[in-house]
């Protein structure tokens, strides 16, 4: 039995290919085996795309986002849990100007309820529009997150459906 195993590291995730003659337990084991375990940190989460929920990140996690502070990632921490996105707002704008704390919202949001989120907790979402605003409201009752994706995928293509979904919860 000949069997050829090839690793690389691409972006920190083991892929591994294998190639056998005979049984392919051994292969399993072997890319099972070459899998590394996750080594998330709360610099990965702020730079990957993640957005964090404020209600629940800490201090150190919110200081990695672009444009917080450490003492305005204290404040945040001091102001938790929030009960919406306009609490969490409205102790953004303690601090900063409107275009500041909407540049945080970016990667620090306390996530809405599709089904129950007022206008002025949609609007907060970024990106959102005038016209995403009202489709976003139009087709509640959301029964999952597989209505919301094809419904606003009507409007928007796969990637920004994708984006919202960092700033919304049923």
């Amino acid at each position: 039995m000949r069997k050829l195993v090839l690793a690389a590291a691409l972006s920190g995730t083991m892929l591994t290919l294998s190639a056998c003659s005979g049984g392919t337990e051994d292969a399993t084991e072997a890319s099972e085996a070459a899998v590394p375990a996750d080594t998330g940190s709360a610099d990965a989460a702020a730079t990957d795309g993640a957005v964090l929920d404020a209600s629940t990140a800490t201090a150190e996690e919110l200081a990695a986002v672009e444009g917080v502070s450490e003492e305005l990632a204290a404040a945040i921490v001091a102001g938790q849990p929030y009960g919406s996105v306009t609490d969490l707002n409205a102790k953004l704008l303690e601090t900063l100007d409107a275009e500041q704390a909407a540049a945080v919202l970016e990667g620090v949001f306390v996530p809405v309820n599709l089904n129950t989120a007022s206008k002025d907790e949609l609007r907060l979402i970024p990106g959102m529009t005038e016209k995403m605003e009202h489709e976003f409201e139009e087709y509640r009752p959301y029964a999952d997150m597989g209505d919301f994706d094809r419904e606003i995928g009507k409007y928007v293509d796969e990637s920004e459906v994708a984006r919202f979904k960092n700033y919304v919860t049923l």
